[in-house]
Parts: structure tokens; C-alpha cells; sequence
């Protein structure tokens, strides 16, 4: 990690400017002239690094098995490409795979660079054009095929039940910072949605970080990797952690969505927000804030706080 930055995981890797010359200089020398330098974001992942104008390298940030992380930066490459192909916004692409070397131990990738301003959770949050360009991009997601795929994963995207035990981890963690109580009660609704239809392709991971606008318009999509099969309320996700009530409700129109995928959606925010505000909190305020933000527009949103049956 930069040599700035606290560390949001355990054995968290090293990496900064120096190194990062080197490893790109060494691997790639059409690239030598190019000017290196650290990006600053709230990604938890992956640390960036801009090469020249055109490119950035990106260094996972957690340790790994070097042949394991191979394999998932190729999937995640040929994700990307399928995700470009329905995606009516830019995408970045994978132009390059670097290899460990001078202390990073792990494969690497060199991806395209795309202009636009990183959303955050409140710049856009009364834009219904903003709203309207996000449904754009979930018709196009949703209607490509998932080729007879389901989700597999363990994480956001399957049954709610199976993250009850990371739940409890996060309200634990919580008391004193967030009004534990009341959400432990929402939980005991959202766990216990019913299915919203049949899995559909999904970006899967659609906070702020991850999108890029100009004005009020969405002019790119990050972090493609996960492009694949899930639960067809979980890019709901984006309205909850960008867009207030009535910018919402635009949404839910122009998606035609119903009350149940839209509650779903609501669950899958809170799943995500729940592990942000705690764990984050030191390492990555901005995370940490999202998770605040987020949760403040379930809780204060009238049909969802209706579900409290405290």
C-alpha cells in the first residue's frame, strides 16, 4: 500500500510509487516515459496507479496465492469483456498482465483509463437524469444472457439467510456507532424476502467507486470484474447508496420494479453497508461514510422503515 495510507486488512501488501516504476518500466518499456503516480481512492481492493494519461496499473492490495490470482484476474479480464460487449457506457479494458517482482509477490494487470469524475453518494442524489441513465444501464446488464448460469459465489447476490453470521459480526461491531437495535429488526425482515425471479447478469458491485460522470449524466462503469449471474435485485444497490427519495422513485418507475425486488434491493444495500461504517471507519473514511449515508436512506425511507415489526 502507500507508504501514507493505514491499512484496511490484515497482511495488507506494500506498494508504492517506487516499486510500481520499476515493476512497469522493467515488464513494459513502451511505457518508460511515461509519468507514474498513486491515484487516491476509496477502493478496498485494488491500489492504482495512473501510467502516462492512457493507462493505469492495478496491484491487489490483499495477500494471495500468486497462481490463485492469476487465474482471477484472467477471469475477471474475460468478465470485462463480456460486460463491454452489453454495456451502453465506457469500460475500462485489460491491455497488459505484469508478473510479481522487486517485493510484490502477485500478478498485476494494466488496464485503459476512462475521463469522467467518480460518483459519490450525495453529488447526484436529486439527479433523475442520473436516476434514468442508471436504469439505462441495468435494462442493457440485465438483458444479456446468463447462459443457463446461476450464482455460485458466497457473497452479495444468492440468499440473504447466508450472510446472518457476517450480520451479527457487523452488529456486534456497530454498537455505539449506529442505532444497532432498530437495524437488527429491519434484518429479521429483509432475511426473510422471497426470491424475486430467476438470476440475471449483474455488475454486481455498483457503489460510487465504481461509477464514473460528467454533469448529470454516467459516462463510464469500473470494476467489471464481477460481471456474472445474480439475484436480479442486486444493482438496486446503486439507488440506494446514490439517490434520495424522489430520485429514487424515478428509478423504481423507469425499472418497473416491484415491491419485492425493490425490497431485496434494500436488502443487499444493507448487507453492504453494514460491514463499511465499522470496518472502515480508520482505514478508509470514505467507505466508512458510505455505509452511514446508505443506511440513513433505508432507515429513513417510509415503505422500508415500515417493515420494522419491533
Amino acid at each position: 500500500m502507500p507508504e501514507s495510507a493505514l491499512a484496511m486488512h490484515a497482511a495488507q501488501l506494500h506498494i508504492d510509487e517506487a516499486m510500481v516504476r520499476r515493476l512497469v518500466f522493467e515488464q513494459f518499456p513502451q511505457w518508460r516515459d511515461a509519468a507514474i503516480r498513486h491515484v487516491a481512492t476509496d477502493g478496498t481492493v485494488n491500489a492504482i496507479y495512473r501510467i502516462g494519461t492512457d493507462f493505469a496499473a492495478r496491484f491487489p492490495l490483499r495477500s494471495g496465492d500468486p497462481a490463485d490470482v492469476a487465474r482471477e484476474l484472467a477471469r475477471e479480464s474475460s468478465a470485462m469483456l463480456d460486460l463491454a460487449v452489453c454495456c451502453p457506457f465506457p469500460t475500462p479494458a485489460v491491455v497488459a498482465m505484469g508478473v510479481p517482482g522487486h517485493g510484490y509477490p502477485l500478478p498485476w494487470s494494466v488496464q485503459t483509463w476512462l475521463p469522467g469524475e467518480v460518483a459519490t453518494p450525495g453529488g447526484l442524489a436529486e439527479s433523475r437524469w442520473f436516476a434514468k441513465d442508471l436504469v439505462t444501464l441495468l435494462r442493457a446488464l440485465r438483458a444479456a444472457e446468463t447462459g443457463g448460469r446461476r450464482f455460485t459465489g458466497g457473497g452479495r447476490g444468492g440468499r440473504l439467510p447466508d450472510a446472518d453470521e457476517w450480520m451479527n459480526v457487523c452488529f456486534r461491531e456497530s454498537e455505539g456507532l449506529l442505532p444497532v437495535g432498530r437495524l437488527r429488526a429491519l434484518w429479521t425482515v429483509f432475511r426473510d424476502l422471497p426470491a424475486a425471479g430467476p438470476d440475471v447478469m449483474s455488475h454486481q458491485d455498483l457503489i460510487p467507486a465504481n461509477l464514473l460522470v460528467t454533469g448529470e449524466n454516467l459516462v463510464g462503469v469500473l470494476d467489471c470484474g464481477g460481471f456474472g449471474p445474480a439475484d436480479p435485485a442486486l444493482d438496486l444497490v446503486a439507488a440506494w447508496h446514490m439517490l434520495d427519495i424522489d430520485a429514487r422513485a424515478t428509478f423504481r418507475g423507469e425499472l418497473e420494479c416491484g415491491d419485492v425486488e425493490w425490497r431485496r434491493g434494500a436488502a443487499w444495500a444493507f448487507v453492504q453497508a453494514m460491514g463499511l461504517d465499522w470496518y472502515y471507519r480508520e482505514s478508509n473514511p470514505g467507505m466508512s461514510a458510505l455505509g452511514r449515508s446508505t443506511l440513513g436512506r433505508i432507515l429513513d425511507d417510509p415503505e422500508i422503515s415500515a417493515l420494522d415489526t419491533r
